[in-house]
């Protein structure tokens, strides 16, 4: 499980699947470019926990706003929107998703690396389509609303 895949500009591995978890908890090690954050959103069924290995991001959990750089560990819980923005051109990260199933969704919009994985940050905004797509997915799929 531990192959990279591409995904908006950048990439990630499985560390821990949900498979290997019985469903409780996904692990994926990120590394993504600056400008293909997602916008403010909410999970109705996973909590999120972000640990910042490189770079520095910004975070708004509910009303609060912070900072966090590496070795900082930041935790979402579901039902409280929540967004992050990367202040460094790229951020490294690990992600724990609980329970895993959202991993399903990352894996859906990726494509299997070939060779080395290199980060590309984003040349324009991704096609109308695919944003339609990917955000009906995510929220009939994985209870995932945008905005407030």
């Amino acid at each position: 499980m531990n192959e990279y895949r591409n995904y908006h500009g950048g990439y990630f591995k499985t560390l821990i699947s949900p498979e290997q978890s019985d469903g409780a908890l996904a692990l994926i090690e990120m590394a993504l470019p600056q400008g293909v954050e997602p916008p403010l959103h909410t999970h109705a069924n996973e909590d999120e926990t972000f640990y910042l290995l490189e770079g520095r991001m910004h975070f708004q959990i509910g009303d609060e706003e912070f900072e966090a750089g590496p070795g900082d560990a930041v935790f979402a819980v579901r039902m409280v929107p929540h967004l992050f923005r990367i202040l460094t051109s790229e951020a490294r990260f690990i992600t724990m998703i609980s329970p895993g199933r959202l991993w399903n969704y990352f894996m859906e919009f990726s494509t299997p690396a070939m060779g080395e994985p290199v980060i590309i940050p984003p040349q324009g905004p991704p096609p109308p389509e695919y944003i339609a797509r990917l955000i009906e997915r995510m929220t009939i799929s994985y209870g995932i609303t945008f905005g407030h």
